[in-house]
């Protein structure tokens, strides 16, 4: 009698389905997710970004790497995405070492965003103190008076990040709180293993 057959473990494309049935009804937030770092001494802080691409590579976002999620990815750079879609009642949990984008991959995406976002890049020492919201207009000023008439250049501070996922939790809400919860982590060998979880 041969063995039974078994659908090999995918994670990454459990994951994209998810996200691809979110987007009807939640287009804005589909990809948001809340990024956590943490620095040296293990205190945490978190935001939410924008994931703009996921798959077997990895989950892509981009920010000012003088920022405080910057700083602290380049000292710890492991990190944590929570992906939450309350339409569906589903939460995704990914983590996992972070490393920088390439540079071509940088500056691709860069150029793609509209000018004002584009401008507002160079502009902002993103986490940075601000004497005033008028101090930010005049910077501004001065980023558009610069590269008037051209297109503007990716900032040398300005780029992605790329997310390894090595752990991987899908969450389903359920009645009586008896969620499902189902973990996914890599193995020595890059293999899946699958573990259900108590809610």
């Amino acid at each position: 009698m041969s063995a039974p057959h078994v659908e090999p473990v995918a994670p990454i494309a459990q994951f994209l389905a998810l996200q691809a049935a979110a987007a009807p009804g939640e287009p804005e937030q589909a990809t948001a997710a809340t990024l956590a770092t943490a620095d040296l001494e293990g205190r945490p802080s978190a935001r939410i970004v924008l994931v703009k691409s996921a798959g077997e590579a990895g989950f892509v976002f981009f920010t000012n790497r003088e920022s405080r999620k910057g700083r602290e990815l380049e000292v710890n750079p492991w990190a944590a995405l929570c992906f939450f879609w309350p339409s569906m009642t589903r939460q995704v949990r990914i983590e996992g070492p972070v490393e920088w984008l390439e540079d071509e991959a940088s500056d691709a995406y860069f150029a793609s965003r509209p000018r004002g976002s584009q401008v507002g890049a160079w502009a902002s020492r993103q986490s940075a103190a601000l004497p005033s919201r008028e101090a930010l207009v005049g910077r501004v000023a001065r980023v558009e008076a610069r590269f008037a008439g051209q297109a503007v250049p990716r900032p040398p501070f300005w780029g992605g990040y790329r997310l390894l996922a090595q752990r991987i939790e899908f969450w389903h809400g359920r009645d009586s709180r008896l969620h499902d919860r189902l973990l996914y982590e890599r193995d020595g060998g890059g293999e899946w293993r699958q573990t259900r979880l108590s809610p």
